[in-house]
Order: C-alpha cells, then structure tokens, then sequence
C-alpha cells in the first residue's frame, strides 16, 4: 500500500519511492522532479504529476547514470536521486520580497503582435507567474503548493523547489530529437550530460534537418516579426517586438548558421514539448538561459527525426 504523503514541507521532502506508484499527481513525483531537474535531466515545468516529460527526465537521468534507460521511476532509479541529491531538501521556504513584487509587471499580453510591439516590455503579468519561472515550478502546481498564500506581501512564506540553475561546464555537441523533443547535451567525450523537453519545429514550419552551429547567444533580445517567415493574426508588415520573459522566443535567443534558426524560451513553460513551434528549438525560459549562460559558439546542433 503507497504511504501517505502530504502536500506539506516536510511530506514532500520525505517522500519515498514505493511500488506500482501509478500516473497522478503525487508528493513523490514532486521530489523526483526536483531531484531529475538538479541532475540535469529536466522535467520542464515541476509540477509532481507523471507524464511524457517526467518518464523522458527519468530515462536521461538513467542514460547519464547506467541505468537501463526504462523511462520508469525505479528503487535503483530513485536510489541513484537521492544519493546525488545529497542531504539538499528537495523543497523549501521562501519569503516574498519587495523586489518581488516590484516587477515591472505588464497588465496583460495582447496576443496580437502588432499590439505587443507597441508595449514597453512582454513581462510577467503576475507574481505566481515571476515565481513559478523562478523555481522551474507550473504555475498552478505553485498555488496547490500554497493554498492561503496572497502571492502579493513582503514576508510572506511559502514552499518552493530547491534547485539548481547551473549547467555542466563542458558542452559538445547538442542533439535535437523530433521523434522524443528533447535537447540532449553532450561533452567531448561524448557522454551525455544533459537533457530538456523541447518543441522543436511543427506541421507548418519543419524545423532543419542536418548539422548546424551555434552562431551566439542573445539575452533579453528584441524579437523582429517578418511575415515571410509566417503570418500571425493580420500582420502583414515586419514588427519589432520588446524584449521580456513573455515575448515569442522568451528572454533568451541562441542563434544558429541557419538563417531565422535558434534556441529559445518561451511564454508558456508548461506547454514544452506538448506543442509546435514555428520551426525552431523551444525550451523553458530557465532552460533555454541556462544552457545559454554554458554554449559558446561553434558548438555543433545536430537534429534528428
């Protein structure tokens, strides 16, 4: 019989793995996202419920580890977490800042891209949206997380993700695979040291097959609408779009020799790899930077069917 985890502190952080855990949202998949995410084997948006980007997390976790790579949460699977993961609580306190709250925060995002170029910045458009970014968290699974939190006052408390935003140094080599979207990150000795749900290119807009490079990386860029690319809404002139975590590539652009190709974010991080995309390569925000603030230019980008 599975044992009773709460959705508290202290039920999510010992949370343990059991038989035949089952599909749902539960305190032990919450703990093995976070744990999955600091082994670089992201989950995308943390939400402790299994599904396609959980199974993927779990079979590059056991890809970079040994492991029969299975997809499934086993003991020898979970072991290997925990004992990474070290005496580090997989979830924590977090006390609200006035920084926090500051913003900038835009009202709302228009969805027509004539509308967006005309504002100062795509920015959060609310504090669980900044937060839930901020700790690689869905957004909605932040607020079950803290069902009596206002969200909106310096000093309040309340239960975050306790994860990592950095990236192993070496990166080689990034495939891109259409059939599993995901990005998975080689070294030079040709070990795989990360990987991330992606959407990679759509019905529309194919994305390249064949082998590109890096050209550069891009923070905050503005982003430069062209109709000959593809129409949105009823825009038939090129527009110039502000840059912002909620702008079409998200606040990060890394560049490739395919002309209008590249890496980015995205204004939606639960949707990865469960949409298209416009022919390009579209991760998390917190991915897409940190694998940005770790590939330099030149590395190869290989897509795969």
């Amino acid at each position: 019989n599975a044992p009773k985890a709460s959705w508290t502190l202290d039920g999510i952080n010992n949370a343990q793995w059991y038989e035949n855990i089952g599909k749902g949202q539960f305190p032990v998949y919450a703990r093995a996202h976070v744990m999955l995410n600091n082994a670089h084997a992201s989950p995308g948006a943390i939400d402790g419920s299994s599904g396609m980007n959980t199974l993927k997390a779990i079979a590059s976790f056991q890809q970079m580890n040994g492991i029969k790579p299975t997809g499934e949460l086993t003991k020898e699977t979970w072991d290997a977490l925990v004992s990474q993961q070290g005496n580090k609580p997989a979830f924590v306190e977090y006390t609200i800042t006035a920084e926090d709250l500051k913003g900038p925060y835009a009202k709302s995002i228009p969805r027509d891209y004539a509308l967006q170029a005309k504002m100062p910045g795509l920015y959060y458009t609310r504090v669980t949206e900044m937060l839930g970014e901020k700790f690689h968290m869905d957004e909605e699974f932040l607020k079950k997380l803290n069902p009596k939190a206002t969200f909106n006052k310096v000093g309040e408390k309340i239960v975050v993700t306790n994860i990592r935003n950095e990236l192993p140094e070496n990166i080689h080599l990034i495939v891109a695979h259409k059939g599993a979207k995901q990005l998975y990150l080689f070294n030079a000795q040709n070990q795989m040291v990360g990987s991330f749900p992606a959407t990679i290119g759509s019905s529309d807009t194919p994305s390249p097959t064949g082998t590109y490079k890096v050209t550069g990386v891009a923070r905050n860029p503005w982003y430069s609408y062209s109709p000959s690319n593809f129409v949105q809404g009823k825009n038939l002139k090129p527009l110039s779009l502000p840059p912002g975590p909620n702008a079409p590539v998200g606040n990060i652009w890394i560049g490739l020799s395919k002309k209008s190709f590249g890496i980015h974010g995205t204004p939606n991080p639960s949707a990865i790899s469960k949409t298209a995309s416009h022919g390009c390569i579209r991760l998390t925000n917190w991915d897409a930077n940190d694998l940005g603030k770790k590939v330099k230019s030149g590395v190869t980008v290989k897509f795969l069917e």
